[in-house]
């Protein structure tokens, strides 16, 4: 079991910026990549971005490349989305997501995630 707890997040304005935090606990050993995701009223739950635990790649939506950066520390089992420029679409719930299969096929896909974190709110006034 791996435990995810995300925190970060709150209200500002279009433009400016946050920093999501997840820390995770438990069978963090099995962990391949841990992915961010969204979900706003009435919508699916979307990539966002995600990393690599071992190797550091990462992997970014269109719709938030160039403006967000995900980035881990390995040593104390977190993972950061550096959130610029941001508009009031990017408004949403934003969750924590840890996987343990391997390879690269599914990485933006939530269904291949296991664990997910409670999640933490995201809003971007215009």
């Amino acid at each position: 079991q791996v435990q995810l707890v995300e925190s970060g997040g709150g209200l500002v304005q279009a433009g400016g910026s946050l920093r999501l935090s997840c820390a995770a606990s438990g069978r963090t050993f099995s962990t391949y990549t841990m992915g961010w995701f969204r979900q706003a009223p009435g919508k699916e739950r979307e990539f966002v971005a995600a990393i690599t635990w071992s190797s550091g790649s990462t992997y970014y939506a269109d719709s938030v490349k160039g403006r967000f950066t995900i980035s881990r520390d390995n040593a104390k089992n977190t993972v950061l989305l550096q959130m610029n420029s941001l508009k009031p679409e990017d408004t949403a719930v934003y969750y924590c997501a840890d996987r343990h299969a391997r390879g690269i096929i599914g990485t933006m896909s939530p269904t291949s995630y296991a664990y997910w974190g409670q999640g933490t709110q995201v809003t971007v006034s215009s």
